[in-house]
Parts: C-alpha cells; structure tokens; sequence
C-alpha cells in the first residue's frame, strides 16, 4: 500500500547551509497494519507523517502509496489526494469552534469524495461514544471529547491509512487508553492502516510492530513482536 524510498528532508539553517532533518532508507507499511512510530524530539517523527501525508514534499526520493508517486505530484493534487486517501489526527485536534461536533465531521466529508454522509457521520460519532454530544461545539466538550471528535473527522471519508500524531499527548491519563482502544479498534473494523506517533513505553507495548528513528541520522530501525 505504502513505500518509502530513499526519503531525505533538509532545512536551511540561519547561519547558512542546511541541515538534514529527515533520512529514510526504507519504509513499507501494509493494508491493515497499526504500526507505532518512535524516536527523540527532533528525530523527524512529525515530519515523517506530512511527508506521508503530502503536507509536506520530499526533496528526494519516493513516496508511493497504492503506486501513485507523491512527490511528483502538485500541492493541490496532493490535498486532494490526501482527502480522499488518508486520515489525520493532530496533537492540537485543529477542531472549528464555531461548529459542532457534527459539524466538525461532516465538513472533513467536503475535502474527500464530495459526500455529505450524515449516517457516517452519526455512526463515527456514535463509535467514539459521543451520541449524546454531536451538536456541541468544542467548547462544550472536554479534552478527551474534542479529542474523538477528531478521531471521527479522520476517519470521516474511510481512508486506507490513518496517520495519528501523538493522539493522546493532550489528554488526561483516564481518556489515554481510551483514545488508543478506539483508534486500534476502529482501524481494525475498517481494515485501515494505522501508523501512530508516541513516546509512552505502555502504549508501544500493545502494537506488534514499532518503528523508531533515530536522532542523529533519522534512519529508521524496526522492531515486530510475535
């Protein structure tokens, strides 16, 4: 489904020159997968996910998902591309406050296959246990709630590939396993791959394949438990 070759990402630095935040030899990650992605602060994790994701462009390599070449297509062609094909979930949820939970999700539905699915849209609210909460705004909700309905609005246009940056960086310890069980069981429903950032020992613990990348020069090792 996705491959990753020779990937490298540099920035330029202040006093001149670049610095290369990113090198990857290799990543390949199946239909269905839930893989979690470790590695320092500054080791390229975020990163990793828009380059995925076509946020951001590679300066070099491949980005292959179902054999399409990201890098080789337009920002634009890339967003749509994006909508149609995968689900992100932000560390800051990047809810719209002047809209519902409803709202929220349903308005995700525009950038991806042009349907207004209001059943999907009940049901994925449904699924993350909001039914008594899909016409408040996020100011309404707490942090663990705002946190689902971003879950909802990721999975709103049945993505191949769910991209998960530190889901639960911003949620309290009680709402933490929550957010996991939901992500692991939801992908696993839809057959959708997951591919989740996070620092928490714990919660690696319950992914049978972890990827870690490595501060200094970003290249990624891996880990597959039996």
């Amino acid at each position: 489904m996705l491959l990753l070759k020779d990937v490298r990402k540099s920035y330029p630095q202040p006093t001149g020159g670049s610095v290369t935040i990113l090198n990857v030899p290799k990543l390949e990650i199946r239909s269905g997968e839930q893989i979690v992605l470790r590695g320092d602060s500054g080791s390229g994790k975020t990163t990793l996910l828009q380059i995925i994701s076509g946020i951001t462009r590679a300066d070099s390599g491949q980005v292959l998902f179902d054999g399409t070449d990201l890098t080789k297509l337009s920002e634009s062609a890339r967003d749509r591309f994006r909508a149609v094909k995968m689900g992100y979930v932000f560390q800051t949820f990047n809810l719209l406050p002047a809209f519902t939970a409803l709202e929220n999700v349903r308005l995700g539905m525009t950038f991806g296959r042009g349907k207004y699915r209001l059943d999907r849209a009940k049901s994925l609210l449904s699924q993350v246990g909001l039914d008594d909460r899909m016409h408040y705004r996020p100011s309404m909700l707490s942090v663990g709630q705002q946190q689902r309905v971003a879950v909802a609005r990721a999975l709103a246009n049945q993505p191949r590939l769910l991209l998960a940056d530190e889901p639960t960086a911003n949620v309290d310890p009680g709402n933490q396993q929550k957010i996991i069980d939901l992500l692991k069981e939801v992908c696993g429903k839809e057959s959708i791959a997951l591919l989740m950032v996070t620092h928490s020992d714990s919660i690696s613990q319950q992914f049978d394949r972890v990827e870690y990348l490595d501060q200094i020069n970003t290249v990624l090792t891996s880990e597959a438990r039996s």
